[in-house]
């Protein structure tokens, strides 16, 4: 029973989503059919991140590296966020952790206490509701090495991966192996190889959207910002922004003379795109940060949100509500009090009966 139970964090296997649903005796299904391929219409998921079991204490002694010795408050915050999330309807359609799942790095003594704990309150989750995890760097380590990563995976499923929702394409990468990949080099080529081929499946596919998952920012608030423990080196960062962008132009079907010339592309582009929208990554959601942050690269949206644990700023716990419609994508941090007590807005509730 306690196998079967651990499957519903399992369920990134094999470099995709599949899932367990209860009560078929044991056979594995995939949650993301087929059909996900196709467009059906506006729908939304539930963003959080770094619920970090463990940071609230340690970080209220100033001792981050040896203080996190209870984490009770982080149970109540992540449990609300359960329940919250349980009480919405229409449903989300997936809830994703963006990393820090607990405080612990890997080796230390809480641990697999912390871990327990988290599983124990993520297990009530409404069912229907899949759970989409994000390695952060208290879970591999800040600098990973594949055995921190072969037990991540053990417990948590893949470190990354790719699904599709309602014609929408979602990438879940380890942001830890563009941070330092010093102990697990091949690691990172591994995971290069496998984007560049993710982003060429996209383009066959024909997906409505490109949304990337990850725990580290790209950056916080500009794209040409100073390096920070809490983004990424600027060179490395430059690199993937252009293969996000560059997805775009590779997807675009655009026959004209002008789009083959590079100097044209952005202007051509960003006149067509309103009636031949372009397929390029358009949102990188993130955490890390602790706080609330994000800006913009191209076409290219960086979000960053503030935790459901232990906040470094002025924003409250809580989560991100992001909607999905055929022309564009939008999202609100909402505090737990208010996602618990008044539920979506209005005007995102809308967004959803509208269909494509």
């Amino acid at each position: 029973m306690a196998a079967a139970a651990d499957e519903v964090f399992l369920r990134a296997r094999g470099r995709t989503l599949t899932g367990f649903r209860e009560g078929l005796r044991g056979r594995k299904i995939h949650y993301f059919t087929d059909e996900e391929y196709e467009w059906k219409g506006p729908f939304y998921f539930i963003q959080g991140a770094d619920p970090q079991f463990g940071l609230m204490k340690a970080w209220a002694i100033g001792d981050c590296d040896n203080g996190g010795d209870e984490w009770e408050e982080e149970i109540k915050l992540t449990e609300q966020a359960v329940q919250a999330i349980n009480k919405l309807n229409p449903k989300p359609k997936f809830f994703v952790l963006c990393g820090d799942l607990i405080h612990g790095m890997p080796g230390t003594q809480w641990r697999k206490d912390q871990e327990q704990d988290l599983k124990n309150v993520l297990k009530n989750t409404d069912q229907d509701i899949p759970l989409v995890f994000v390695s952060g760097n208290h879970d591999i380590g800040n600098t990973p090495t594949r055995e921190t990563i072969d037990t991540y995976c053990k417990n948590w499923g893949d470190d990354y991966f790719s699904f599709w929702v309602g014609g929408v394409f979602f990438l879940v990468l380890n942001s830890q192996l563009y941070f330092d990949s010093s102990k697990c080099a091949e690691l990172k080529q591994a995971q290069d190889v496998w984007l560049n081929g993710q982003l060429a499946v996209a383009e066959k596919r024909k997906c409505k959207h490109i949304i990337v998952f990850q725990h580290i920012p790209l950056f916080l608030r500009k794209p040409d910002e100073e390096n920070d423990y809490f983004n990424l080196e600027k060179s490395v960062r430059q690199e993937i922004m252009e293969k996000f962008h560059k997805a775009a132009i590779e997807l675009c079907h655009c026959k004209t003379s002008a789009c083959q010339k590079l100097e044209t592309l952005d202007r051509i582009h960003n006149l067509v795109e309103d009636i031949l929208p372009l397929k390029r990554v358009k949102a990188v959601f993130s955490g890390h940060y602790h706080r609330n942050a994000g800006g913009s690269y191209r076409g290219l949206e960086m979000v960053v949100s503030s935790a459901i644990g232990c906040q470094l700023g002025e924003d409250e716990h809580g989560l991100r509500v992001v909607v999905v419609t055929a022309e564009k994508i939008v999202h609100r941090y909402y505090s737990l009090n208010e996602l618990s007590s008044q539920g979506i807005d209005k005007d995102l509730v809308d967004m959803l009966a509208k269909q494509n």
